[in-house]
């Protein structure tokens, strides 16, 4: 069974990212969901950038840094969308590692520094999302060019369409999503 680190989106730790954290624990692994907005949520994503935007950046990834250097190590990191800049950096840094999965987002390696991973790392998203679909060409190079690397891509334009408590949540797909997920955390 895996340690999980599993960073929110824009909107906070809604109820669905809880109720996914839930899917994986109930497959029997740990689960750590921390909350970068001590509690906040928000109706919608640009309430959330309205949040976000009060900060600089690099403070919302030092906050998802520090709050992981109080977890185990040794994990799967994880995140929906915001929480992918977190996770993948952290996948990215840490020597103990287990692993990447990346929600909805996709940041070019090159931000962090070099990376070719020596983890196991899945890319989920849909097609038209309008935020994911201009990080897609660099998931798909990066997936390409490094066979340790999945890239799921799903039919549909919503964001953030995994989290069951939005008006986004796409039930298909984030069925395929989590079959992956488990799939892939069972191999670890």
């Amino acid at each position: 069974m895996a340690d999980v680190v599993l960073f929110h989106h824009i909107q906070g730790v809604t109820p669905g990212i809880v109720a996914f954290a839930d899917e994986l624990r109930a497959a029997g692994h740990t689960v750590h969901t921390p909350d970068l907005f001590d509690g906040r949520t928000f109706a919608s994503i640009e309430e959330g950038m309205e949040f976000v935007d009060q900060q600089q950046w690099q403070s919302w990834l030092e906050r998802g840094i520090a709050a992981a250097d109080a977890l185990p190590g040794n994990a799967v990191y994880s995140g929906f969308s915001f929480g992918v800049t977190s996770a993948q950096k952290l996948a990215m840094t840490r020597e103990d590692a287990r692993g990447a999965l990346l929600f909805e987002s996709f940041i070019p390696p090159e931000w962090f520094g070099e990376w070719t991973p020596s983890i196991p790392v899945q890319i989920h998203g849909k097609e038209d999302d309008e935020f994911f679909a201009e990080e897609l060409p660099a998931a798909r190079a990066f997936a390409a060019a490094n066979p340790g690397v999945e890239l799921h891509t799903y039919t549909g334009s919503e964001h953030l369409f995994a989290d069951r408590s939005l008006a986004s949540y796409d039930s298909e797909a984030a069925s395929l999503l989590i079959g992956h997920v488990l799939d892939y955390l069972a191999a670890l």
